[in-house]
């Protein structure tokens, strides 16, 4: 399943997640710091979901509350309640 995330409160403008079978199949973050985006995506490919979401959820990137891994770990979320 492919799904589609605009997230909030940082510099990523979208995040597409593919899951298969509970596991992270692909990951792409748009806009964003390029290279710790594209570290997240490679890290959380191959990947089981739900494992991904307790590692990443309430990371916070300079006081803002949230984060792109955050944001990916919602992201992820919404996808598997589909």
């Amino acid at each position: 399943m492919k799904h589609t995330y605009v997230p909030r409160r940082v510099c990523s403008r979208q995040i597409n997640v593919e899951i298969e079978n509970g596991i992270i199949t692909n990951c792409e973050f748009i806009g964003g710091c390029n290279g710790n985006t594209q570290g997240i995506a490679s890290l959380v490919k191959g990947m089981d979901a739900k494992e991904a979401v307790k590692k990443l959820k309430g990371i916070d990137c300079g006081g803002r509350g949230t984060s792109c891994p955050d944001q990916l770990a919602i992201c992820i979320e919404q996808a598997l309640n589909k």
